[in-house]
């Protein structure tokens, strides 16, 4: 069964990050290796300047992830949704 994509979804924006609540590249050696995985990659929903909007393909899972370095006091990473 195919899951509802975002709308705004679209195989050409693409992005290669981890999830951070999901850790789903955990057991995958591609990754490990830090090469491109192709069950790894997240449709790029949109991006607000550092903030980029992500969905797993073929889920409905989306979340944000804040691209700008961690400083100290500050908050950042992802956030699933």
């Amino acid at each position: 069964m195919r899951l509802p994509t975002d709308p705004q979804a679209d195989i050409a924006r693409r992005a290669w990050v981890a999830c951070a609540a999901c850790d789903d590249a955990r057991h995958c050696a591609t990754c490990a290796d830090r090469r491109t995985c192709g069950e790894r990659l997240r449709y790029l929903i949109s991006n607000k300047g550092p903030v980029l909007h992500l969905q797993y393909p073929g889920r409905t899972h989306t979340w944000s992830l804040d691209t700008r370095p961690v400083l100290p006091g500050h908050g950042g990473g992802a956030r699933c949704s």
